[in-house]
């Protein structure tokens, strides 16, 4: 996945102060996910978020992206460090053994307005695969009538 880009006003309010960021980031992430991120490492500097260790799977991978990025101040998180157990290292930039290109998902961000019925309408072409949407991303969304502009939402494969 790599770097991805937040908005930095957007999200959850989880610090005040940049030397509490990394070790908070870091509880948020373990309470969501649990024993999916055994060994997970986050470091903090001036907005960006770079995350170490493993995780159990190309999902738990994901999520702990977007919840380390949907955190108020966050601009940006490497994840290029959190690799996914069973697959090889990533070594110059290139995957020897990565997950298939269709097991991952595609991001997107919400804009004013959006409901999950209505991105599930224009993702997938029926409102009612919302489900799909807010099972996807149980850790990050809350309540699927609880979602806010600028946040970043995993959209699972058709």
């Amino acid at each position: 996945m790599g770097l991805l880009d937040f908005i930095k006003d957007a999200g959850k309010q989880l610090f005040d102060k940049d030397e509490n960021a990394a070790e908070t980031i870091k509880k948020e992430v373990e309470r969501a996910l649990g024993s999916n991120v055994p060994t997970l490492g986050v470091r903090y500097d001036k907005g960006r978020v770079t995350l170490q260790g493993e995780a159990k799977s190309q999902a738990a991978k994901e999520k702990a992206a977007l919840i380390a990025g949907n955190v108020k101040g966050v601009t940006s998180v490497d994840d290029d460090g959190l690799r996914v157990a069973g697959q090889r290292a990533q070594t110059a930039g290139a995957t020897t053994a990565a997950a298939p290109a269709a097991s991952r998902s595609t991001y997107y961000t919400i804009q004013s307005g959006d409901t999950l019925s209505k991105i599930a309408q224009d993702k997938y072409g029926d409102p009612g695969d919302y489900t799909k949407i807010f099972e996807a991303n149980r850790e990050v969304i809350e309540d699927p009538d609880k979602i806010y502009p600028g946040q970043q939402i995993r959209l699972p494969a058709a």
